[in-house]
């Protein structure tokens, strides 16, 4: 079954309780693109199948299970959902080797440098779900993006890839992208309706 649940609240897209009682009864959703659509531009950004993929906020999304399908086998996925996490590793069983882990995007137990690439697929979105004013968020919401980037700066080695997929555009999302350690660049998706590609590499800011 596909569930698209739209609340009347869109807060509630950053409430644990609510995707709780989502993944409770939906078996499969994807937000904005799937992985056909998007293989042209992870091909060219992730040099190596081998490479150690983290996938934030993972959800019941079929971008890992098609990435492992089409070669990528080390990929941990992440959720705060424990209900998701463990519906995932039932669902995905035979495909040996991938992870699936409870754990909040914002406080993250990896080691430092310790992945090759990182994406988010709509996730860093949900956290950015408000009322407020687009053009001026509040305090709150730019600290708890914050805490997810400056993690993923934390896990990634030197020359890891974070690359980011959502509906936001440029002048929504790059400030909260900037980090001394990186240059954000765009790619846009779609025709009608865009989507962007958001890609940072890390550098070694003590050569650089």
């Amino acid at each position: 079954m596909v569930y698209a649940d739209v609340p009347d609240d869109p807060t509630a897209y950053k409430r644990k309780d609510y995707w709780e009682e989502r993944y409770a009864r939906e078996e499969s959703f994807d937000w904005f693109k799937t992985y056909a659509e998007l293989k042209p531009l992870l091909n060219e950004h992730i040099k190596s199948k081998d490479a150690r993929i983290l996938m934030l906020g993972c959800g019941n999304s079929t971008l890992s299970e098609d990435m492992y399908d089409d070669g990528y086998h080390n990929i941990v996925n992440i959720d705060f959902s424990k209900t998701v996490i463990e519906n995932m590793k039932v669902k995905c069983k035979e495909r040996v080797g991938m992870e699936w882990i409870e754990m909040d995007i914002r406080d993250l137990t990896f080691e430092d440098s310790s992945f090759d690439v990182a994406i988010d697929k709509g996730t860093m979105d949900a956290l950015m779900c408000d009322r407020g004013d687009v053009w001026n968020p509040d305090a709150e919401l730019v600290r708890t993006v914050a805490q997810e980037v400056d993690e993923v700066v934390r896990v990634l080695k030197v020359g890891g890839q974070f690359l980011y997929i959502t509906f936001g555009q440029p002048h929504f999302r790059k400030r909260h992208l900037e980090r001394p350690c990186w240059t954000v660049e765009t790619s846009t998706l779609g025709d009608a309706f865009h989507y962007f590609f958001y890609h940072m590499i890390k550098r070694d800011q003590e050569s650089s």
